[in-house]
């Protein structure tokens, strides 16, 4: 089981965070079934203001270039995803097209 975090920054507006985190309480069962089909077991996203921060928790079937490739070929996940950077938008230093990013792990005890 290998572990990934990720973050990303969401705009600055509370109505639009309330519906980001609306969007989430009851995800599209298509993203469900690629998320899991991909290799996820455990997704979690986390808030602090604008910040988010994910946590992907995958068995070894899961690459992000494998996933990145089921998706651009997935038109529901096409249509999650252009409805999520509704709300989304880029961190610093985020490549162009980017959306999450990779965190590197500095420390665990």
């Amino acid at each position: 089981m290998k572990k990934y975090c990720l973050t990303l920054d969401l705009k600055d507006d509370a109505d639009l965070i309330a519906q980001y985190e609306e969007q989430h309480k009851a995800i599209w069962p298509e993203i469900r079934d690629s998320i899991t089909t991909a290799g996820i077991t455990n997704m979690e996203i986390y808030r602090l203001g604008t910040r988010l921060f994910m946590i992907i928790e995958a068995d070894e079937r899961f690459n992000f270039s494998k996933k990145a490739a089921m998706d651009a070929g997935n038109a529901k996940v096409q249509q999650w995803e252009n409805l999520m950077w509704k709300y989304q938008q880029p961190i610093k230093g985020a490549l162009a097209g980017e959306k999450w990013v990779l965190m590197d792990k500095i420390f665990q005890l």
